[in-house]
């Protein structure tokens, strides 16, 4: 009988490991290829003028080290400001880590979804690791533990870095 459960044991973890999922971060350069077409609402451009793209530069800066003595090296600056820092290391593609927080962080990674085969489907790409982003998801990071952190409007906020597509509305 322990034979029989050990037996199955190994089968269901077998086939989970199987069928789990390690998407690769690929970094918003892959991102941008599809998403910067004006007519498509140059996404890519959006995310690049506001501070989610800067959010690794400003750990450099005189603000940022009344909070750390080395910001940019402090894993608990870094698991927001940085979508490579703050991700798993072998999970890595093309992505730099100087992006700041790039569109993986909220969209999860992409090296799955990122063909376009993939991407006309929307569920086709949620299955293939693409994540829409809620208040919640914004809230890992826009939260007590920032010391920054001065309340969060996911309304307001989401406005400000909007980047939808004219196309898919």
């Amino acid at each position: 009988m322990k034979k029989f459960f050990l037996i199955i044991s190994t089968v269901i973890l077998t086939v989970g490991f199987a069928q789990a999922q390690d998407y690769e971060y690929i970094g918003a350069r892959k991102c941008k290829m599809c998403h910067n077409k004006a007519d498509k609402g140059a996404q890519y451009d959006a995310w690049e003028n506001n501070m989610h793209s800067k959010a690794y530069e400003t750990l450099g800066t005189a603000e940022a080290k009344k909070y750390s003595d080395d910001p940019q090296n402090d894993p608990s600056c870094l698991k927001c400001h940085s979508t490579y820092h703050g991700a798993d290391e072998d999970l890595m593609y093309t992505i730099k880590p100087e992006e700041g927080v790039s569109c993986e962080s909220c969209h999860g990674p992409g090296s799955e979804y990122k063909s376009m085969s993939v991407m006309k489907s929307r569920e086709k790409s949620i299955a293939n690791g693409l994540i829409v982003p809620d208040a919640e998801l914004c809230k890992t990071c826009h939260n007590e533990e920032s010391p920054t952190f001065k309340g969060f409007n996911y309304k307001e906020y989401v406005a400000k870095i909007a980047h939808d597509d004219p196309t898919t509305e």
